[in-house]
C-alpha cells in the first residue's frame, strides 16, 4: 500500500478529481492549505503600490491506494493539474505499514 499526497492548484481540484474518478481510484481526501515552494510566493499590486503574498493557497489530496495502482494515479493527477507553469504542485508517494477499516475490522490491502 502506498499513500499519495499531491498538493495542487485550487482551480485545477475538480479537473482532478474528474480524472481520479474515471480511472476508479479507491478514494481520497482533500484538505486546503497554504503554502510556497521555490517561488518564495509572488508580488502582487494593490492600488499602485506592490505587496507580497508569500503563503498561497493549495489544496492536498491524499489518496491510500494498492501498490499496482500507484502510477495510474500520480499520472491522473499531473495530467489534470498541469499548467507548465510554476506552482503546478507536486506528488509524494510514502509506503504504508498497515491500514483497518474501523466498520468492519478488516485490515491490509482489503481495508483500501
Amino acid at each position: 500500500m502506498k499513500k499519495i499526497e499531491a498538493i495542487i492548484r485550487p482551480t485545477k481540484l475538480d479537473s482532478v478529481r474528474l480524472a481520479l474518478k474515471e480511472i476508479g481510484s479507491p478514494g481520497l481526501m482533500i484538505t486546503e492549505i497554504e503554502g510556497h515552494g521555490k517561488q518564495k510566493g509572488i508580488t502582487k499590486q494593490w492600488r499602485g503600490k506592490e505587496y507580497k503574498v508569500e503563503l498561497l493557497p493549495k489544496i492536498k489530496i491524499e489518496i491510500v491506494a494498492h501498490d499496482k495502482d500507484v502510477d495510474k494515479i500520480t499520472k491522473a493527477i499531473a495530467d489534470a493539474a498541469g499548467t507548465g507553469e510554476i506552482g503546478d504542485g507536486k506528488i509524494f508517494v510514502s509506503p504504508i505499514e498497515n491500514a483497518m477499516r474501523i466498520r468492519t475490522g478488516e485490515k491490509g490491502d482489503s481495508a483500501i
